[in-house]
């Protein structure tokens, strides 16, 4: 009886604070020293309606407004495919593409590819060289950043959609632009979607 009554009040007891106290602490806390985060760092419109968040990339297309890296995930920024393409660097695929004009479902843009449509839509030069994170797609497929030259190259093809000085769109991009990860990791980025978000519709 003495063991039976021990194991119930040992039961109760982790439950309470395991399964009530701790996951309340860790809301409280989080909530008071990390509100944007624990909430998803989500990123709210001028409107204050919500559109999206930090971390998690979105598919833009359209000539006024700053693109993503390529993506690997579904049809492309599908958060339910999370995925890279798993091609080493060395890969025919991966610099090539797959083109087969029996099969176009299955067609895949290469390095090659990317880079001509970079190159095209942004007005650069046939031979200019480009920034790797604008022809390659991120292991996730949901990267929300681009580097700040990626940024910096798509400025002029923005500012022109837009109908303004392209140096007033670079001043918003070096103002979104965010240094290395814990000063030391990767080069210096920005997020397309807060960037985008300053732009406007």
């Amino acid at each position: 009886m003495n063991h039976l009554r021990a194991s119930i009040v040992f039961t109760l007891f982790f439950v309470i604070v395991t399964g009530f106290a701790f996951p309340a602490v860790i809301y409280g806390l989080s909530q008071a020293l990390f509100p944007h985060q624990a909430n998803g760092s989500l990123v709210t419109g001028k409107d204050g309606s919500v559109i999206g968040s930090d971390l998690i990339g979105q598919n833009f297309s359209k000539p006024e407004f700053f693109h993503p890296r390529p993506s690997a995930a579904g049809s492309g920024y599908d958060g339910a495919n999370s995925s890279g393409t798993n091609l080493g660097p060395t890969s025919v695929k991966l610099i090539n593409g797959v083109h087969d004009p029996k099969n176009p479902s299955g067609d895949f843009d290469g390095v090659v590819d990317l880079a001509r449509k970079y190159r095209e839509e942004n007005g650069l030069a046939k031979d200019a060289p480009v920034p790797v994170d604008a022809v390659t797609r991120s292991a996730s497929g949901l990267d929300p950043e681009i580097s700040v030259e990626n940024a910096m190259l798509q400025s002029k093809r923005v500012a022109a959609a837009r109908h303004v000085d392209p140096a007033q769109v670079e001043a918003l991009v070096k103002e979104v632009a965010q240094g290395p990860f814990l000063s030391v990791f990767g080069p210096n980025r920005v997020n397309v979607l807060q960037l985008n978000n300053k732009l406007g519709s």
